[in-house]
């Protein structure tokens, strides 16, 4: 059977969701393996490296590689990696998206809107396919996919929007669907990032340098039109602006290189060792493209980065936390999604709606 069967649903029922409305918001993120081990790590290394969104090369060509070398030797590595920044609660990732999710919903509930909101990942669980069946076995008719990525990249975002269709794909009855494809040069968002860092030099003092660290991709993405690229550096000149900074003040960096081939430039490590080598004895490194703390910003950053400024000379390394759950970063984040729901029945309704809608679902529960 190509198309799954429809879950069963009581004519006249009132949806589940919030107050019943029939709107949700589907949180997407990255993804993260289920527990600080190799086997676990194998299981989410095969699903994300496996993605040709991720890795654009010759597809046989790549799983052989895949399967034959890297699955065999670098789940172990990482394992060590995720184990250092492990939570009791488990995954960065998965804990503060898990909270972004029940904050959105509880910050759009105190505006009237009553939409529930569900946390899914791209790779890993809870998965996208399953998270959106269980948002339809709820009542919901219309779905905003709202992925936690600022900037648009073919790897991450359009990722998300390849999972979301290859579940319509086997889905009988198809939702109302809509996409946030980037929200880079939001004005509240650009605000939170700037309020995160004067609220950390009013704390800790100023360092010598603002280092923004965007997450790498192949350079020949940017060759190929991906707008990622672009779009990291205007979220480096707003926030620029919003901070009143000069040039030779902060520096765009992009991080996390893998494999042989060229990444886009400047390296995050290698910047941060030459300002050491070059008299910065101080430094503060923010990652603009990370929605929540993860491996990438509390390992590969605040840890691995670290040491290698110091050890090249630097005296004073201050790493400043993603948005998280801060109250500016959540209402910027409300700000989106409210703008995006406009002309979906997001609105609590009426007590005599819901009571005609009880009459009508023990009318029909009668005549079963």
């Amino acid at each position: 059977m190509r198309f799954l069967p429809e879950p069963p649903q009581r004519h006249g029922a009132a949806p589940a969701g919030p107050a019943g409305s029939d709107v949700a918001i589907l949180l997407c993120n990255l993804g993260t393996p289920d527990a600080p081990t190799a086997p676990a790590l194998r299981r989410y290394l095969a699903q994300f490296l496996a993605d040709p969104r991720v890795v654009e090369i010759p597809r046989l060509l790549w799983l052989a590689i895949l399967h034959g070398v890297i699955l065999r030797v670098r789940p172990a590595k990482s394992a060590a990696k995720y184990a250092t920044v492990w939570t009791p609660e488990g995954s960065p990732l998965k804990v503060w998206t898990e909270r972004q999710a029940k904050l959105l919903q509880g910050y759009l509930g105190e505006r009237g809107l009553r939409v529930r909101v569900a946390p899914a990942m791209r790779y890993g669980t809870p998965a996208i396919a399953a998270t959106l069946d269980a948002l339809k076995r709820d009542g919901a008719r219309r779905v905003l996919v709202l992925p936690a990525y600022p900037q648009y990249s073919g790897a991450t975002t359009a990722s998300v929007i390849d999972d979301v269709a290859r579940w319509v794909l086997q889905t009988r009855h198809v939702p109302e669907l809509r996409f946030v494809n980037r929200y880079h040069d939001d004005a509240g968002y650009i605000g939170a990032l700037a309020r995160s860092v004067r609220e950390h030099w009013q704390r800790e003092g100023r360092g010598g340098k603002l280092v923004m660290s965007f997450h790498g991709m192949p350079e020949r993405t940017l060759h190929l039109g991906d707008p990622y690229h672009c779009e990291c550096l205007k979220t480096g000149r707003l926030r620029a602006e919003a901070l009143g900074l000069k040039d030779g003040e902060w520096q765009v960096t992009f991080q996390s290189r893998f494999g042989k081939a060229k990444w886009l430039e400047p390296y995050t490590e290698p910047s941060l060792v030459k300002l050491a080598k070059d008299g910065t004895k101080s430094v503060d490194v923010i990652c603009p493209g990370f929605a929540v703390d993860c491996l990438e910003t509390l390992e590969e950053i605040a840890q691995e980065a670290r040491a290698a400024f110091l050890a090249a000379g630097g005296q004073r390394f201050a790493y400043i936390p993603c948005l998280n759950d801060r109250p500016d970063g959540m209402r910027a984040l409300a700000d989106l999604a409210e703008r995006h729901l406009q002309g979906w029945p997001t609105e609590a309704p009426h007590p005599d709606t819901l009571a005609l809608r009880r009459v009508r679902a023990l009318t029909a529960g009668a005549r079963e």
